[in-house]
């Protein structure tokens, strides 16, 4: 039994953890988003890379759901200081996995190559795979400024800008990473995480051919709403996919992703949904969705590995 998640930031995170403790972690894969990535003080910064990293190996922060637990903020403090650019905040600790990342891509190491590394440097031993090694970037189309990028929008400006148009630059000429379409075709079970469908999933699905191996999967493919009545649990899914012209609630989810997906798990509140989601050809399951407890979690994960 194998099962391959594609992945965006936090929700996808946790899910991985309940998958962990219902599967071994030789039957997993991750395929995350690399959207978000970006360079910054001359470091290459992965923000899912990490996040679903550190929240597999128990040390992400839990009151940010980012970045490492008891973290300080000196450097960023000195960079601040100097009147440098200091509103993407990297801990001190973190810094260390930043550059260490940069500096083995400076060697020539792929990013699949380093990822592995530091996967394995924090004891796990799942497959991590970043969906390409080439750049890819988001950039949004906000009313006022213009195109900006997924940083500056989601960070610098806390996604409180109104967005037209979705650009993945980098995405034409990107090739999937190594073993990102083989456990796609392989695995047993495909999950789609509870990540943003705009700027965490289509990421993933607009460098060629990944979208092609789910459709050709999509008996073995189960999503999971990040929506839950009519709300993202966390960032702005909800208001993208409304800002884009999308219904942002269940049955707007099972449309975005009707091509490649069989099943859509939803939560109980959206239980009202079920048939206008059927009539569109994607089969349902209800029931709790939010991870609030760990045995919420590993239900969730049960029924997506198709254990339960």
């Amino acid at each position: 039994m194998s099962v391959t998640v594609i992945c965006g930031g936090v929700g996808a995170a946790r899910l991985l953890v309940g998958i962990r403790r219902v599967m071994s972690d030789d039957q997993i894969t991750a395929i995350a988003n690399v959207g978000d990535d970006f360079r910054i003080h001359g470091l290459y910064i992965s923000p899912d890379l990490d996040t679903i990293t550190y929240t597999t190996a128990g040390a992400v922060s839990q009151e940010r759901g980012w970045g490492l637990e008891g973290e300080t903020w000196q450097a960023m403090e000195m960079v601040g200081r100097y009147g440098g650019v200091d509103w993407f905040g990297l801990g001190d600790r973190d810094l260390g996995t930043h550059l260490y990342r940069t500096h083995r891509l400076t060697q020539g190491a792929s990013l699949s190559s380093v990822t592995a590394e530091i996967i394995r440097a924090w004891g796990l031993n799942y497959t991590l795979l970043p969906v390409t090694n080439d750049q890819l970037q988001t950039f949004v189309t906000t009313q006022d400024e213009g195109e900006i990028s997924f940083q500056e929008y989601f960070v610098r400006r806390q996604h409180s800008v109104e967005v037209s148009k979705v650009r993945f630059v980098g995405a034409a000429s990107a090739t999937p990473a190594p073993g990102v379409l083989e456990s796609i075709e392989a695995a047993d079970r495909i999950v789609i995480a509870p990540s943003n469908p705009v700027v965490s999933i289509d990421p993933v699905l607009s460098v060629p051919s990944v979208s092609e191996a789910l459709a050709a999967r999509r008996q073995s493919v189960t999503a999971v709403s990040p929506i839950v009545g009519g709300k993202a649990l966390k960032g702005p899914a909800d208001r993208l996919m409304s800002e884009l012209g999308r219904d942002a609630s269940v049955v707007g989810v099972a449309e975005w992703y009707r091509h490649m997906v069989s099943t859509l798990v939803i939560d109980e509140v959206d239980a009202h949904h079920r048939q206008s989601i059927e009539a569109l050809g994607v089969d349902v399951i209800v029931m709790p969705t939010v991870m609030s407890s760990p045995q919420i979690t590993d239900r969730l994960a049960r029924v997506v590995c198709g254990l339960a």
